[in-house]
């Protein structure tokens, strides 16, 4: 036996499966995404000087570093959501600067910040564009310093080979960010991040230099909702 619906009752079937469909799509609370994409990294420094002995004015540039990006999302309700940002250790490159400028490459360490931030994202999951503000914290992870010849002659003429390392901090982290939809599931990301982070370089001379890094970070990834 079969059934024939008429022309009405076949516009009701199909309006509520699109209703249906569509609170599918738009349903956020509780919902996981994962997004794989590119971070770069460009400390924004204030440096201070190399404590004495040095030669006043001995100050420090850092070199920004692009590596992939891995992103955990929950939606705790249709508008705020949580992220976890996790990754591979950044390599950056540290030089001379003020009354050393131009003497080159210093030495190189390697940073590693997972972050955590808590969101609000505007308008409704269905939104085809959805702009987005974070807050939260980071925690710098210092790794691998390696100092030059270079660095050994401005802060140990004569001496052994001069190492360094920077001290781990847990600094606020701000975030502007928009996703687009492309379908139901995947999305694509762009997001820019400002850490306010400031920490300190200890010589194994003695020496100290207290530096501000304040990196901004801007992201681009392509995400999938689960």
């Amino acid at each position: 036996m079969t059934f024939k619906l008429n022309s009405g009752a076949r516009l009701l079937v199909l309006a509520a499966a699109l209703a249906a469909a569509s609170a599918a799509s738009a349903q956020s609370a509780g919902q996981w995404t994962l997004k794989v994409g590119v971070n770069k990294i460009t400390p924004k420094v204030d440096s201070g000087d190399v404590s004495a002995p040095a030669l006043p004015g001995t100050k420090a540039a850092v070199g920004s570093d692009t590596k992939p990006v891995l992103i955990v999302g929950y939606g705790v309700t249709d508008n705020i959501s949580a992220e976890l940002h996790l990754g591979v250790p950044y390599q950056h490159t540290i030089s001379g600067a003020g009354a050393i400028d131009g003497t080159g490459k210093l030495g190189t360490v390697e940073a590693l910040p997972p972050t955590l931030l808590a969101q609000y994202r505007f308008f409704t999951p269905a939104a085809k564009f959805r702009p987005y503000v974070g807050l939260g914290a980071t925690y710098a992870y210092f790794q691998k310093a390696r100092g030059s010849a270079q660095m050994t002659a401005i802060t140990n003429v004569g001496g052994q080979s001069t190492t360094f390392k920077l001290d781990n901090k847990l600094a606020a982290t701000l975030q502007a960010g928009l996703a687009m939809a492309i379908n139901e599931r995947w999305y694509a990301d762009l997001a820019v991040t400002k850490t306010f982070l400031k920490t300190t370089v200890r010589f194994s001379t003695g020496q100290t230099q207290d530096i501000t890094l304040d990196p901004l970070a801007v992201s681009f990834g392509i995400g999938y909702k689960f």
